[in-house]
């Protein structure tokens, strides 16, 4: 399973989460894309795209896409450590095509 972070996202997902293939868009050159353009060479390299743009459901189309697409909900690197275990639950079991929004809290 392959894993591309949106520049939405913090880098620290990578760092902290080694044993998955996670790329940045960044380190792919795709430096300023916004998601439509993205998503199209993301569909072909990658298996999930992760992201904190809470928009991009409404904003593209993604029916019939192959990408898995993980919404987190916040960019704040606090935030983001505090759910680390349930991202990196989410990107060991979604398949290709959903579309998983983490939730704030996993606590319920």
């Amino acid at each position: 399973m392959t894993i591309l972070l949106d520049e939405s996202v913090s880098r620290l997902i990578k760092a902290r989460l080694p044993d998955l293939a996670i790329r940045t868009v960044q380190e792919m050159g795709w430096t300023g894309l916004k998601n439509g353009p993205l998503l199209k060479p993301a569909e072909e390299q990658f298996d999930v795209f992760v992201t904190a743009d809470k928009k991009l459901r409404s904003q593209q189309n993604l029916l019939g896409r192959r990408l898995a697409v993980l919404v987190l909900p916040s960019k704040q690197v606090p935030v983001i450590i505090s759910l680390l275990p349930l991202i990196e639950q989410s990107l060991k079991t979604i398949q290709r095509g959903t579309f998983i929004e983490v939730p704030l809290s996993s606590g319920g």
